[in-house]
C-alpha cells in the first residue's frame, strides 16, 4: 500500500474551500478524496437531518443507499458512537447495508459541530483491509478542515 501524504492533501483542501458555503465545500472535499486516494469506489457525506436517521449528501461513485438509520450500517455506528469505524471486511459487519456489492472496507468520520453531529463522512473500498491506522488520522483531518472552512448553519438540524 502506497503511503498518502495527508499533510499535502490537507493543503491542498484549505486552498479548495475558499467560501463558506457547506454545500460547495463538500462537493470539493468528496472530488478532492475520491481523485487523489487510491482503490475508493465511494466517497460522500451522509447529513443528520432527522432524527436518528442520516440523509445523502454530497458523493462521488454509484448511487447510494438512502436514508440510513443510526441502527444500520458502519454508517449508523459512527453516528451512534461518535467514533471512526474502520470496517477491514464489511461483510462481517454485523448490520452492514450493501449499496454497492463490490464494497469491501469502510471508513467512515463523524462530524460534530458545537458538540452535535452535523453528518458523517464515509469512504469505500473494493479492497478489503484499505484503511490504515495513518489513512483514519488522514480522514479525520480532512473532516476537521472541511468542517473548519463551512458554514454549516442551515445545512443540518443536528438531532441528538
Amino acid at each position: 500500500m502506497s503511503s498518502m501524504n495527508y499533510d499535502l492533501l490537507a493543503r491542498q483542501l484549505v486552498s479548495l474551500l475558499d467560501t463558506r458555503d457547506w454545500l460547495t465545500n463538500a462537493t470539493q472535499t468528496v472530488a478532492l478524496i475520491k481523485q487523489e486516494i487510491a482503490d475508493l469506489n465511494w466517497v460522500g457525506f451522509y447529513l443528520h437531518r432527522k432524527p436518528r436517521s442520516l440523509i445523502l449528501g454530497p458523493f462521488q461513485g454509484l448511487p447510494a443507499c438512502n436514508p440510513i438509520a443510526f441502527e444500520h450500517g458502519v454508517c449508523g455506528a459512527a453516528a451512534t458512537t461518535r467514533q471512526t469505524q474502520r470496517v477491514d471486511d464489511v461483510q462481517a459487519f454485523p448490520g452492514h447495508i450493501v449499496c454497492d456489492v463490490s464494497s469491501r472496507s469502510e471508513l467512515v468520520v463523524p462530524l460534530i459541530s458545537d458538540e452535535r453531529l452535523w453528518g458523517v463522512m464515509d469512504l469505500d473500498s473494493p479492497r478489503p483491509a484499505r484503511f490504515s491506522d495513518a489513512d483514519q488520522a488522514g480522514i479525520e483531518r480532512l473532516g476537521a478542515c472541511f468542517m473548519s472552512a463551512s458554514d454549516l448553519s442551515g445545512s443540518a438540524i443536528g438531532f441528538d
